[in-house]
């Protein structure tokens, strides 16, 4: 009993964090408007990769480094906002220089590429999406200590704790793989608009912007 009221209270608090808008939101929605399906799926799935880590790592203990050594979280919050200032702004200058963002190019579209651009080329990988999105995840000491300020508070004294947090972590995971098909699903409407060049760059610079903004507010410490 105490484990199924701790597994829809930890639902409640990871379904509030799931549905407010942030930098995973604005990866997912991204690649899948471009048309990258392979590609944005593989980042809805490294991101909950990231997700199942940081909940093992928390449920082992490991993750409570981040609090207690300051040496520890800022090495790992100095490589997530470089991770991101790297991502944000390769976007960014590739837009540009007009070759649409550096993962498929608009000069493919305005060559006249057509759908097939939008929906299968070379940056359409399911792999290359999947780092991405467990990077940017595994990156985000803020992730970490979430999990290590919240997840133990669920765990029943009497449960076991490895498989209780790995438990809990998981009901995360399902909510935002059910929220990343919104997403998804959403985002493909928009993929006739993203067939424009401009369109494209349009975007590009919007999510290039947002993740540069996230890559600034981690270095600060905000």
């Amino acid at each position: 009993m105490a484990i199924t009221t701790a597994l829809w209270s930890f639902a409640l608090v990871v379904g509030l964090l799931t549905l407010t808008p942030g930098l995973d939101t604005a990866l997912v929605l991204r690649t899948a408007a471009l048309g990258e399906r392979r590609r944005a799926w593989g980042v809805v799935l490294g991101i909950q990769s990231g997700t199942l880590l940081w909940g093992a790592l928390t449920s082992l203990g490991v993750t409570a480094l981040l609090a207690a050594s300051q040496v520890a979280y800022q090495t790992l919050r100095w490589a997530g906002a470089a991770y991101l200032l790297w991502m944000g702004g390769r976007m960014l200058w590739h837009t540009w220089r007009g070759d649409g963002g550096g993962e498929g190019g608009t000069e493919r579209q305005e060559a006249g590429a057509g759908p097939a651009a939008l929906g299968g080329g070379p940056s359409d990988s399911l792999l290359g999406g999947w780092r991405r999105g467990l990077l940017t995840n595994a990156l985000n000491p803020k992730v970490g200590v979430f999990y290590v300020a919240v997840l133990p508070q669920f765990i029943p004294a009497t449960a076991p704790h490895l498989a209780t947090g790995l438990l809990l972590t998981s009901v995360h995971v399902v909510l935002g793989l059910l929220w990343s098909t919104v997403l998804v699903a959403f985002a493909r409407a928009l993929r006739g608009w993203l067939r424009k060049p401009v369109a494209r760059r349009v975007l590009d610079r919007v999510t290039g912007t947002v993740i540069v903004g996230f890559g600034v507010k981690l270095a600060l410490g905000d």
